[in-house]
């Protein structure tokens, strides 16, 4: 799994990739919602094992990948 944001121009945009392998137990969509709304976005999509969004507050980047890992830890024991 791979968790990227970018920011540029005072905005950020939020990537998120599930390996094939996982996406049975962990949702691109549904974890990069999560770091989009720490970024003040609404939304994001794609697939199970892509997904994309983007949000105003390009200082929050460092939240929006925070929210993506603290979703993953309580999700830990689904991923054993």
């Amino acid at each position: 799994m791979v968790t990227v944001v970018s920011r540029a121009e005072g905005k950020a945009a939020i990537v998120v990739g599930v390996t094939q392998d996982l996406t049975d137990r962990v949702d691109a969509v549904e974890l990069v919602r999560l770091g989009a709304e720490a970024l003040g976005g609404k939304g994001g999509g794609g697939r199970p094992d892509m997904a994309q969004a983007g949000g105003p507050e390009a200082a929050r980047a460092e939240a929006a990948l925070a929210a993506v890992e603290q979703a993953l830890s309580e999700r830990a024991g689904a991923l054993a």
